[in-house]
């Protein structure tokens, strides 16, 4: 059956393999990036409003900061745990059906993350700060989406435009943390929970946008064209399995560095940005304050990622991994000697953010660049789990070594996850000389 160009996911899911003309291409990418630039948008305001009071919001409810390092092993975990459905899930009906229901479950968890607040209840929170980390998997999949119509030359470039568009939402979010929390005095609800209601209404805003405006779906989309070329078809299964993605994984050792640079630059990122609103309470920051550190933090994280991706593109993948190596390094020196200085801190959550942009563009970039079109969406889902479920480990024990051992014990140690990942981006470097 012949479809228009016009009509390109009636073509995808009904089976045929007409792809979406080379002509209409440039448009087509555009518009698909317009709509992921918006909802990371909307989608980074209501992760950063959380994200900013979680671990305080924690120790309010636990009354003990050993037990804060669980609210972003929690907000983690969300992700850790949807990752591979996610992807599952986006193989079998493209990025729009897997973005949507991560952004529903992130609105029902930050629903249930205020349940457990105010009625005092620690369980409650963690599991919906679990499914308020569902969002995040959304923002981290929408980088991915980006990638499926890019031209190779600038798909580096594609993902840091995605990712950098999460910076006008994600610096606002911490900064209306406080009226956010005003907004719901005299309702029972803590004042530190009151992000987590904002950030449920954004979220469904983000899953009506997806829905209604990610039309044609770029992962099918991509799929049809690479199937026309190759004289296949679009809707053959073989190759999405996990089964298939782990078989891509080994099958080529830049895949394998990639993922221990999104995994490594997640979990050090995640284990000193978690823990420093309570290290900032200790020094007798305010909530303000502490919403300004944190979006000083985040502007590093998104608003330099087409730096990044402009440099990955250009210089290599692997060049950009050693530059993170060298950001995240700094971040933890800075951030780990700054003591009562909250300027020191800032500067050192600023660095860590950069680093952690570099490592996630180039290696983001690098995984896609390294893997089979059919084996991607599996081997981006467990890129997904796998920088998760270390980062919400990182989480739960950097908890504990705050409260026995102190902060900048903790930013000494996480520089120390840097190490496997210096070494193999050196070696795949050498190796490609």
């Amino acid at each position: 059956m012949t479809k228009t160009p016009d009509a390109p996911d009636a073509l995808l899911s009904g089976g045929t393999t007409v792809p979406v003309a080379p002509a209409s291409l440039p448009a087509l990418r555009r518009r698909v990036q317009a709509v992921l630039v918006a909802t990371q948008i909307l989608g980074g305001l209501g992760i950063a409003t959380g994200v900013a009071l979680a671990a305080v919001l924690a120790t309010e409810v636990s009354g003990t900061d050993a037990l804060a390092g669980l609210a972003s092993t929690a907000t983690v975990a969300g992700p850790a745990l949807l990752a591979m459905p996610l992807a599952a899930l986006m193989a079998r009906r493209g990025r729009r059906a897997g973005l949507v229901l991560a952004y529903l479950l992130g609105a029902v968890g930050a629903g249930v993350a205020v349940l457990g607040a105010a009625v005092g209840s620690f369980p409650v929170l963690l599991v919906g700060l679990v499914g308020f980390g569902a969002g995040s998997s959304a923002n981290l999949a929408a980088r991915f989406a980006a990638a499926d119509l890019a031209e190779p030359d600038r798909r580096a470039r594609a993902i840091s435009t995605v990712v950098w568009a999460t910076t006008i939402g994600a610096v606002l979010g911490p900064n209306i943390a406080a009226p956010a929390g005003r907004s719901v005095a005299g309702l029972g609800i803590p004042v530190a929970a009151g992000p987590f209601v904002w950030a449920a209404g954004v979220f469904v805003v983000s899953a009506l946008v997806v829905a209604v405006l990610l039309r044609p779906d770029p992962l099918l989309t991509a799929r049809a064209l690479a199937a026309a070329d190759e004289g296949g078809s679009a809707d053959l299964p073989e190759g999405r399995s996990l089964r298939a993605g782990l078989r891509a994984v080994r099958e080529s050792s830049r895949a394998r560095i990639a993922l221990v640079t999104v995994a490594a630059s997640q979990t050090v990122m995640v284990s000193i940005m978690s823990m420093t609103p309570v290290a900032l309470t200790h020094h007798g920051a305010g909530i303000e304050l502490i919403g300004l550190v944190i979006s000083v933090h985040i502007a590093g994280m998104y608003a330099f990622s087409p730096v990044m991706g402009w440099l990955s593109d250009r210089l290599g993948r692997l060049a950009v991994i050693g530059l993170a190596v060298g950001l995240l390094g700094a971040a933890a020196l800075l951030a780990g000697t700054a003591g009562a200085s909250h300027t020191r801190v800032a500067a050192g959550l600023f660095v860590l953010g950069l680093g952690w942009s570099a490592g996630l563009v180039s290696g983001s970039a690098l995984l896609t660049d390294s893997v089979p079109q059919a084996a991607r969406a599996a081997v981006q889902g467990l890129s997904d789990t796998v920088m998760n479920t270390a980062a919400g480990i990182g989480g739960l024990v950097a908890g504990v070594i705050v409260s026995q051992a102190g902060y900048g014990p903790l930013n000494a140690l996480a520089a120390c996850l840097l190490l496997p990942m210096a070494a193999l981006a050196l070696r795949g470097s050498l190796r490609r000389a």
